[in-house]
């Protein structure tokens, strides 16, 4: 009996120390995947905070291509870039470089670093003007019968022709009868185009109706600092000759009269613009004209801005934000692109353009034409109104 009880005691302490070690082994296993989730937990944190930097610097190297873009100053051969820049109160630093593309635009690629962590963010910039619509308007655009839009002078692979609006009102864009849009109509963000676009009898539009993504940017235009230091020249109102850049307070040219363009001039006019009876601006082959307007406009009947080198970049109309309504009397012909964003436009019946045209709202009487130059997507980094527009963005 007393054997008995040794032999259960002593098999009572082995059965201990088995537990013991079970204990053991699983607190450091327990230990282990503490330790490892903690690893894994900085890891991601510091992958998240490389990540935040990376972007951190991918909006700065945005941001300078945009200040180099407004001040007409972006310079291929010396694009912005940074190397190991620190971010405020942390210790997070990102760098970045930009380069020009084939096809012109250009990439951003961007390291982010902390905590030994890096990540790589990048993206591509397109450069586009204000004229990738043939006609575009914040508001209401009114095409009336027998009013055609469409193109030329575009490649195979160019994008399709747009007409397009912010707007997402009913009747945004209203097609009379027979108006014919030989392309897209694009309406605003989150606009029904069921609702925004209205079509009459016989009306046709070749493309489709699409919703845009995103708002679309109309930047605000100002005149040239050397420009608007000129002293002013007063009111044209007679036959006048221009040759060189000039300011003048407003055109008010009586009827018949003519004002010849000679050259490649650039003018601000402060006040409006009144186009007489049968009065002309003409641009004569091989000149220029860059028009800056403080005022409204007004062509009278029979009066035009006669182009004569019919290449539309040749002519281009920019109203500045005081620029409030514009006004193209009967058979009136322009080859040109005007940009006036806070601008309300009527084009009379029978009116025709070649180029380009961005408002606040649009009129276009009865049997008016638009013939859309799709070269006007072609911009120069000098060019008025332009903005980068992100193509691409990827992720390392």
């Amino acid at each position: 009996m007393k054997l008995l009880r040794l032999t259960r005691k002593g098999a009572a302490l082995p059965l201990a120390m088995v537990a013991v070690m079970l204990l053991l082994a699983m607190g450091i296993g327990l230990l282990n995947l503490g330790v490892t989730a903690r690893i894994q937990a900085i890891r991601a944190s510091s992958a998240a905070a490389a990540r935040s930097a990376a972007d951190s610097g991918l909006e700065m190297a945005m941001f300078q291509m945009d200040r180099q873009l407004l001040a007409k100053s972006l310079d291929d051969d010396n694009l912005p870039q940074a190397v190991r820049q620190a971010l405020p109160n942390c210790n997070l630093v990102y760098s970045y470089t930009v380069r020009q593309n084939d096809g012109g635009g250009y990439d951003i690629e961007c390291t982010g670093t902390a905590g030994g962590r890096e990540k790589v963010v990048g993206c591509t910039l397109e450069c586009r003007g204000p004229f990738e619509y043939a006609i575009f308007s914040k508001g209401a655009m009114e095409l009336k019968n027998s009013c055609k839009v469409d193109w030329y002078n575009y490649d195979e692979d160019d994008r399709p022709m747009q007409i397009g609006t912010n707007s997402i009102a009913a009747g945004a864009v209203t097609l009379k009868n027979s108006a014919y849009v030989n392309g897209d109509v694009v309406v605003g963000v989150g606009g029904d185009p069921d609702v925004a676009v209205s079509q009459g009898g016989s009306s046709d539009i070749t493309g489709d109706i699409l919703v845009a993504p995103e708002e679309h940017e109309l930047p605000e235009v100002t005149v040239p600092e050397w420009l608007d230091l000129l002293p002013s020249s007063g009111i044209l109102k007679n036959d006048t000759t221009i040759s060189n850049s000039a300011k003048y307070s407003g055109i008010d040219l009586k009827n018949s009269k003519t004002i010849e363009i000679t050259g490649d001039v650039v003018l601000y006019v402060e006040g409006d613009i009144i186009l007489g009876n049968s009065a002309d601006i003409e641009i004569a082959e091989g000149a220029s004209l860059t028009l800056y307007v403080g005022g409204n406009i007004e062509q009278k009947n029979s009066s035009s801005i006669n182009n004569k080198t019919k290449d539309p970049k040749s002519l281009k109309i920019y109203g500045l934000d005081s620029c409030q309504n514009m006004d193209f009397k009967n058979r009136s012909e322009m080859y040109g692109a005007i940009y006036a964003p806070n601008a309300d436009v009527v084009m009379h019946n029978s009116n025709k353009m070649y180029g380009a045209i961005v408002v606040k709202s649009l009129e276009w009487k009865n049997s008016s034409e638009l013939h859309y130059d799709a070269s006007l997507r072609d911009v120069e980094a000098d060019d008025d109104a332009l903005q980068f527009v992100m193509t691409n963005w990827y992720e390392q």
